[in-house]
Formats: C-alpha cells, sequence, structure tokens
C-alpha cells in the first residue's frame, strides 16, 4: 500500500476533509507533529506522498520555532527528487520557501469564506473549487517560486494556488475545512486575529454551517483529481 504522511504544525489543523480522497487514492495514512521528539528525524523524502497542513506561525519565525529550518532543508530535498506534495496554507508557504521563494508578511489578513479567481490554464487541479466560497485564514503571502504556475488569487493575494508539474500542489485556501469540528478551535483560538480581519466570529460560524459541506466536496474532487494525475 501506498504511504501517506501528514505533517501538523499545530494540532487543531489536521488533514480534515482531504482523509477521504487519500486513503480512496489507496494511501494508508500516518501522521506527525513537529513538536514531535522524532521530527527532526523523520524522513520525508520516502512516503508516496507528504501533506503539510497550516500552522499560525510565519515561514519567517525561525527563532521562535527552530524546527522551521529543519523542515525547509528536508522538504527541499522531496521536491528536487519530484516526489508528490501538497501543501496547505502555512504548509504552501513552507513549500514556497523550500523552493527559494521569499515569504513575507501580507497587506491585510484575509479571513472568511469567498471565491477564488482560477487560471485559465489546461488541466487547473483547481477546477472543481471554482466559483465556490473556500475558506481563507491567512495574513502572510509569498513570491511565485521559480518555475511554478499560479493557479489561482483573490483581489488580496496575487499568489493563492501554484503547481510546478504534476506532483507539486500549494494551496493558500482551506478547501478541506467545512465540516471539522476543530473549525470552532480555530475560531475561539483566533479572537484577535478574526478581528484584525474585520469579521466576527458569528459571521465565521455561520458560514460554515451554511457553506461548509458544499466546498468540502468540492475540495475533496480537487484532490482525488490531482492524486490522480500524479507522475509516478
Amino acid at each position: 500500500m501506498k504511504t501517506a504522511l501528514i505533517i501538523r504544525h499545530v494540532p487543531y489543523e489536521g488533514v480534515a476533509g482531504f482523509r477521504a480522497p487519500i486513503e480512496a487514492a489507496g494511501y494508508a495514512i500516518d501522521r506527525i507533529d513537529v513538536t514531535d521528539p522524532v521530527f527532526p528525524h523523520t524522513d520525508l523524502l520516502s512516503p508516496d506522498l507528504v501533506v503539510m497542513m497550516g500552522g499560525p506561525m510565519g515561514v519567517y519565525e525561525r527563532d521562535a520555532h527552530p524546527w522551521i529550518d529543519c523542515e525547509i532543508a528536508r522538504l527541499s530535498l522531496r521536491i528536487a527528487a519530484g516526489r508528490p506534495t501538497l501543501g496547505v496554507c502555512f504548509g504552501a508557504q513552507m513549500i514556497a520557501a523550500a523552493m527559494g521563494a521569499k515569504v513575507y508578511a501580507g497587506p491585510v489578513k484575509e479571513v472568511g469564506f469567498a471565491p477564488l479567481s482560477i487560471a485559465d490554464l489546461p488541466g487547473n487541479p483547481l477546477a472543481p473549487i471554482g466559483g465556490l466560497p473556500v475558506l481563507h485564514w491567512h495574513g502572510d503571502t509569498f513570491d511565485l517560486p521559480e518555475g511554478a504556475e499560479r493557479l489561482a488569487s483573490t483581489p488580496l493575494y496575487a499568489n493563492q494556488a501554484f503547481r510546478r508539474g504534476p506532483n507539486l500542489l500549494a494551496l493558500q485556501c482551506h478547501a478541506e475545512m467545512g465540516e471539522d469540528p476543530r473549525f470552532h478551535i480555530w475560531v475561539e483560538e483566533g479572537a484577535d486575529y478574526i478581528a484584525q480581519a474585520g469579521v466576527t466570529q458569528d459571521r465565521l460560524r455561520d458560514d460554515h454551517d451554511r457553506l461548509g459541506s458544499t466546498t468540502v466536496a468540492a475540495g475533496r474532487r480537487m484532490i482525488a483529481d490531482w492524486l490522480a494525475g500524479l507522475d509516478d
């Protein structure tokens, strides 16, 4: 059976709605937290798939999070080898950094459900979520890495997703979120962040309950299609 390693940067940001399509594609899922003592020694090259999830930290906060440099170094080896890799939000920013791109604070906090502008590219893997409100929860951005194709943008953030070849996909948005009860932890833990974005906790909860299932269903189709197109 193929193996998938999920890297969690905080316990409440897991693979969520993406678990189903990953398992349906025949992967046995393992998971590791960056705070696990064995993480610095974990092989990131051999798993058939590596999925890096989000987190509230910034890639540039390396003094506060010394595991960031270690993770980027091993991730760069995986990317150079062309191994299938998926990053979500902070995970996407880590991919950008591992590819030599600058990651930095964006102009505003972008929080809430809103649609993406999907690039008109052949085989754009984000097509299933086109026109749908997906969850955004970020305040950092990145330059487009060399050799990467921009897949989506919003009026506030030009680089919302990118790919390089069939085996690397980086998503700034959270198309995995909409049915996971841990969303309420996000809202509670991120009260100050939400306020800075100019939205309310009640609005986020209402939109989650109203829009979440449709978004997650489309996000699952997106990941299923991407996995089916991997170059093994």
